[in-house]
Order: C-alpha cells, then sequence, then structure tokens
C-alpha cells in the first residue's frame, strides 16, 4: 500500500519530510515500533518521551499529532496518534478466518438456538437451553453451561467458560480461559466453626462491547447480579467479585481485584494491581494508578495512588519524603551529638 493511501485511510494529513519529494508514493509493507522500523514501515509517536527517537527513525513515515515538529521523514499528522495506529495495525495484520461449520466433536444439546453463520471448534459444549446469536466464533474447548444467552458477533477463545443462567450482549468477547459466572466467595461460619458455602444464585451480565481477556474471573452474585457494563474491558487475571458493577467504558488492567459488591463508574481506570475493597464506590472518570490500595470511597475524577489510595500529587510528595529518610535521620543524629 502506498503511503498516501494510507494516509487517506486513516484520515491523517500527510506531510513531506525535510528535503523529500513526493513521499506519498513510497510502499508501505507493515507497522512496527519507533525503534524497530524499517524503510517499509510505519510508526507512531504518541508520548513525547520517544520525541526524540522520531529524529532517527528509519521508519518510511511516522504518526503523529498535528503541531509535531518537522523531521526527516514523512509525517501522518492525526490527532490521536495512537488510535491511528491502532487502525494502521488492522490495515496490515489478517486475522484468521473461521468458516461457518460445527465440528464432529462438538456437543450441542438439541434444545440450544444458535444463529446463523457460527463457527463451533473441536470438543466445544452447548448445554442446554442456551441461546446464541448470529456469527459467533467458538473455539476448542469452550464450554457454555445451561441456558445462558449471548447476542450476536461473539468471539471465544480456546476454554473460556461461561456458567448457568449468564447473559451477554453483543460483541463480546472472551480470551483463553476467561471464567463468566463462576461462584462467588461467600462462606457464613457455622456454630461448630465450619465456613457453610453461601449459594451464588445470581448471573453474571456482560453488556455489549466487553471484552474479558486470558485467565479474568467474573464471578455471578449470591443474590442480585454481577454486571460489567457496555464497552467495558478487563485485563489478563483480573478478579471481579461477587455482586460487583462495573461502569462504561472502564479498564481494569491486570491483576485488579475487586472485593464483592463494588461499584466502579463509568471511564475509570485502574492500573496494574490495584485492589478496591467491598461495599465502596469507585466515581466515574476515576483513575488509581499501579499497586493502589483503595479502602474506601473514591470521588469521581480523582486521581489516586498508595495504600491507603490517597491523592495523587500527595502520594508523590509522600514518597519524595521516605526516600529521603535516610539522610534525614543522619542530620538528626549529626546534631544529638553535635548540637551546636
Amino acid at each position: 500500500m502506498k503511503l498516501k493511501d494510507l494516509a487517506e485511510r486513516l484520515g491523517a494529513e500527510l506531510v513531506v519530510g525535510d528535503g523529500q519529494e513526493a513521499p506519498g508514493e513510497v510502499e508501505i509493507t507493515g507497522i512496527a515500533g519507533i525503534e524497530e522500523a524499517g524503510p517499509g514501515h510505519v510508526t507512531f509517536v504518541a508520548n513525547p518521551k520517544y520525541a526524540g527517537l522520531a529524529r532517527s527513525t528509519r521508519a518510511a513515515a511516522v504518526i503523529v499529532e498535528p503541531e509535531f515538529a518537522s523531521i526527516g521523514v514523512p509525517t501522518l499528522r492525526i490527532k490521536n496518534p495512537y488510535l491511528a495506529f491502532a487502525k494502521a495495525i488492522e490495515v496490515f495484520y489478517k486475522p484468521p478466518v473461521y468458516a461457518p461449520g460445527i465440528h464432529p466433536t462438538a456437543v450441542i444439546d438439541p434444545s440450544a438456538s444458535i444463529g446463523s453463520g457460527a463457527h463451533i471448534g473441536a470438543y466445544v459444549v452447548i448445554s442446554a437451553g442456551c441461546v446464541i446469536g448470529d456469527d459467533a466464533v467458538l473455539l476448542p474447548h469452550v464450554v457454555i453451561y445451561p441456558e445462558v444467552t449471548i447476542g450476536d458477533r461473539f468471539f471465544a477463545h480456546a476454554h473460556a467458560v461461561v456458567r448457568e443462567g449468564c447473559r451477554l450482549g453483543n460483541d463480546v468477547v472472551l480470551q483463553n480461559g476467561a471464567i463468566v459466572g463462576a461462584d462467588g466467595f461467600g462462606f457464613a461460619k457455622g456454630a461448630e466453626g465450619r465456613w457453610v458455602k453461601i449459594v451464588q444464585s445470581g448471573p453474571a451480565v456482560l453488556e455489549d462491547a466487553v471484552e474479558v481477556q486470558a485467565n479474568a474471573c467474573i464471578d455471578r452474585a449470591s443474590i442480585g447480579e454481577t454486571r460489567i457494563a457496555r464497552g467495558a474491558k478487563v485485563d489478563n487475571l483480573v478478579q471481579v467479585g461477587h455482586g460487583s458493577t462495573v461502569g462504561e467504558n472502564t479498564l481494569l488492567c491486570s491483576q485488579v481485584g475487586l472485593a464483592g459488591s463494588t461499584t466502579i463508574g463509568k471511564n475509570v481506570i485502574l492500573a496494574g494491581q490495584v485492589g478496591v475493597a467491598g461495599h465502596l464506590t469507585v466515581g466515574d472518570g476515576a483513575v488509581a494508578t499501579a499497586q493502589s490500595g483503595i479502602p474506601s470511597d473514591v470521588a469521581p475524577g480523582a486521581v489516586v495512588s498508595g495504600y491507603p489510595a490517597m491523592d495523587n500529587r500527595a502520594w508523590l510528595r509522600t514518597v519524595a519524603a521516605v526516600n529521603r529518610l535516610p539522610e534525614l535521620l543522619r542530620r538528626l543524629k549529626s546534631s544529638e551529638r553535635d548540637p551546636k
């Protein structure tokens, strides 16, 4: 594909590099990171700390913001370079195509309903009373328990599981080993000190365009439901506790843990290894940086860090002070020895 055609497809402005002529005729063969890119590649700069690398890159062109300084190679200028780069990958990457059909080893209950165009892989199990919409792809060893309802364009990678009675909307993606609707962790202590299991009767509900990545778990509820709202993305190894609610377009990054009955608002970002205590609320648009521990409600729009989670700027000042403690301690001991 010629560079000018790629620019048009992305909706970007093609700007000539220093001393170059007619860069639009350059043939583009693929996409690469800024340090690995070669003469036939397009790369991007979205983070200012990589701006210097753009001047030395061997790439044929760089996707940048409109205000980016002129460099020695052509630039594709657009307001959201990262999104444009993601779309450029789609242009060149050709994913596997799964033809409609049912593998002979698949086990499908006669009472299940499956829409048109489905690809059902080897050893898939679809249980009684299930309803699955059009154009579904279920890869080997996917298991759908009884009475599950799933919308159109469902894509389940190998070993994903959807438990009984759960409801999934359109365009839901489950990566390998994702578990939707496993029992929540609920036990009551009996008179003899033994733990008695609390029946987890409520389903997990995933709305449209939710993606749950590898080995993440969305627990079912003891009563009521666990709900992941439209457009939310759940990263690898995330745990969503029973009865929790996750708002629209929220990101739960790797190893996030939500205790039971947690409410997470819209457009929230919980970075890697954030832990959230149960029965509390994280407001719309809040951000928790990596490894934060959240023991109480977080206001909408807040940026918090550390444990117990506090305002990010206060946390940064606290960390800076902690790093100075050895020096301050030496000064204190020195002053005690020599009061003058």
